[in-house]
């Protein structure tokens, strides 16, 4: 649960950065068109930078969540082989929980 939690807020984290990244580019993109032209090439050069770094940020975020997906998964394997008979009797509860309710339909 702590894993989703984290998922979360780095997807929350993430969107934010995104939203100011490309506001930022859009600002900037906007004043050069209506700069001189050695203007426009420093705002234009602002604005892919502003760009680069939420690809940046995205990358980062993504591997994070990689990072933390491999770690439930451990977790999870771990939890299995040190409790076989209880995962098995939860996976037989999740299936019988599931016919009941395919079969009401």
């Amino acid at each position: 649960m702590a894993i989703r939690k984290s998922l979360e807020q780095t997807e929350e984290q993430l969107l934010e950065s995104l939203r100011k990244s490309v506001e930022e580019a859009e600002a900037l993109l906007k004043e050069a068109a209506g700069a001189g032209e050695e203007k426009a090439h420093e705002l234009r050069a602002r604005a892919m930078g502003a760009i680069h770094r939420a690809t940046d940020s995205f990358k980062e975020t993504q591997e994070k969540a990689i990072a933390q997906s491999k770690e439930a998964v451990r977790v999870t394997d771990e939890y299995v082989h040190e409790n076989p008979w209880r995962s098995i009797g939860m996976v037989g509860l999740a299936g019988l929980l599931l016919g009941v309710i395919i079969g009401r339909r």
